[in-house]
């Protein structure tokens, strides 16, 4: 099932667990993970996009390996809230991914990617590092905003 807002997500895991935290691109995936009580989110694995079928059986397997609950996959909305066509393929990609049996929770990730530049820049990586770990932070500010928001909510 997928859903978009905490709420509903809550109310399909009401006993918590990992999640695995998704910023879908053009060239990778980043991946974060979370604790099973839910307070804090870590970068993951980054995973090079290539066919589709593979790149769902990494993320199967890597959610497998973590014992993982669902999944919560940013969705890069323009900063009106308006979809634009990386928004489109992100809910495709999710969509794509429902046989998994792990509910999905799409969530805003307008300002992830920026969040997470600033915070490598301030840990004074190279610039080609943080471009080889931009993903994955990007993954896990995404996770740690949505976990943020269900801990708050009552189911």
């Amino acid at each position: 099932m997928i859903v978009d807002n905490a709420r509903a997500f809550r109310a399909l895991l009401p006993e918590g667990g990992r999640l695995l935290g998704l910023d879908v691109g053009t060239k990778t995936v980043g991946t974060a993970l979370c604790d099973a009580e839910w307070s804090f989110a870590s970068p993951a694995q980054l995973i090079r996009r290539g066919k589709f079928t593979a790149d769902k059986a990494a993320l199967v397997a890597l959610s497998q390996a973590q014992q993982v609950r669902g999944w919560v996959v940013g969705l890069p909305l323009n900063l009106d809230g308006s979809e634009s066509p990386r928004s489109q393929s992100t809910r495709a990609f999710a969509r794509n991914c429902r046989d998994t049996g792990l509910p999905i929770l799409l969530w805003d990730e307008r300002w992830s990617t920026v969040a997470a530049e600033r915070a490598l820049i301030e840990q004074d990586f190279s610039r080609a590092k943080r471009a080889e770990r931009i993903d994955n932070h990007a993954a896990a500010h995404i996770l740690q905003a949505a976990i943020d928001a269900l801990v708050s909510v009552t189911a």
